[in-house]
């Protein structure tokens, strides 16, 4: 099959620096010792300047500036990468165009620069209320500060703003856990990112794990008192992560878990594009080291390019899609792989046998069962025997943001 429209694009923009890296940190981020800002805003553009023929004709709908500690960049400099995003890129008059920050990393001054170049939604890393848990994670800021940041981001006239908060953290009870939640709400934000703290390799967590963290059945009841909550005060879950106020869904990571199409700039930053006329698409990752990334021009900074073939094609579209609460179209697996649905029906009917998914005729969701055995119900669509005369290519990780 073919596949006929490309995707909703959007941009993603890596700004790898940040006070401290954390230890539970997997992402590519990287402590500062100085910050080359203007080099690195150059770099970025001319990045973007080589893969604008991937993209010609298409509208940009969201941006979103990850890192890292992007809130370490002065108004300047984000002033700067904004004017060459706009002479580059058709960029939708109602795009949205979040920018990450940690408490202590950016103040008011900060925050206004931010709102009057046209950042309109921050995500602000809080993770806890609680200062000891927040020692334990190795954060740089207390709860105060974490208040603070909250209070200047409304005064600057942001009305659009998550916060990441975990749970499962070490030595956390319940009652601690539901607390931290109920500090978040009390602000008010428009998003709440809600996760459990997992140890992932290649951190200082997995070489030193932090003592009593809690078990599976800990961290699920957590889960479940925290989701309580959330339903309570209006929040509605949307991913299994991601908890928003009518309309204030992330529209950027909504692209990433349908399967649509993003540009990723910067050191370490991840990509994807359909080039639907060749039937083809493409992932494509920068070199990850800010300094190597520095000093590559052009297609240097790619560090790896692979086309995906049928069965990678799938996976990747359940692997995203099974994370949404309302799962997915049968419609939107076909023009977003340009695979027949038939494909994966043997695996759907056999989920659905497992108690692990709802099928509604076309509709497609994960039961209350399969978000708890989201791994496993994800790695039932790993291998699928899918004709194809592409060549096979492994695939590269995904980073989502919040």
């Amino acid at each position: 099959m073919q596949i006929k429209h490309p995707p909703p694009l959007g941009l993603y923009i890596h700004l790898p620096w940040c006070e401290k890296k954390c230890p539970y940190c997997d992402f590519n981020s990287h402590t500062i010792d100085q910050l080359p800002e203007f080099d690195y805003i150059d770099a970025l553009l001319n990045d973007l300047e080589q893969d604008l023929p991937l993209v010609w004709g298409r509208r940009v709908e969201t941006i979103f500036i990850g890192g890292g500690t992007p809130s370490l960049f002065s108004g300047e400099a984000i002033d700067r990468l904004f004017s060459g995003l706009r002479a580059l890129l058709n960029i939708s008059a109602n795009a949205e165009v979040t920018l990450e920050s940690n408490p202590g990393s950016a103040d008011i001054e900060h925050f206004r620069a931010y709102r009057e170049i046209g950042i309109n939604r921050l995500s602000i890393g809080i993770q806890s209320f609680n200062d000891d848990h927040l020692r334990a994670l190795g954060r740089v800021h207390d709860a105060s500060l974490g208040l603070q940041a909250f209070a200047s981001a409304r005064q600057a006239g942001f009305d659009n703003i998550n916060l990441d908060l975990m749970y499962g953290l070490p030595a956390q009870s319940v009652p601690q856990a539901v607390a931290d939640l109920q500090q978040a709400i009390a602000l008010g934000p428009e998003h709440i990112s809600h996760y459990q703290l997992t140890i992932e390799p290649n951190t200082l967590f997995h070489s030193r794990p932090p003592a009593a963290m809690p078990d599976d059945d800990l961290a699920w009841e957590q889960q479940s008192a925290c989701q309580t909550l959330l339903s309570d005060q209006r929040y509605q879950q949307y991913e299994i992560s991601a908890y928003s106020l009518d309309n204030f869904q992330s529209r950027h990571n909504l692209n990433y878990w349908k399967f649509g199409d993003y540009l990723g700039i910067g050191a370490g930053a991840h990509g994807k594009i359909t080039l639907a006329g060749e039937n083809r698409i493409l992932r494509r990752v920068r070199q990850r080291q800010p300094r190597v990334y520095l000093q590559s021009r052009g297609r240097d900074s790619i560090s790896s390019e692979v086309e995906l073939n049928a069965a990678d094609r799938a996976f990747e579209f359940m692997l995203n899609a099974l994370r949404l609460t309302g799962g997915f179209h049968a419609s939107e697996f076909v023009e977003c792989t340009g695979l027949s649905f038939s494909e994966i029906l043997p695996v759907l009917q056999k989920a659905q046998d497992l108690g692990l998914l709802n099928l509604d005729q076309w509709q497609i969701c994960p039961s209350e069962r399969g978000f708890q055995y989201l791994n496993d119900l994800q790695s039932m669509f790993l291998d699928l025997d899918i004709a194809t005369n592409q060549p096979f290519f492994s695939t590269a990780g995904e980073i989502i943001h919040s």
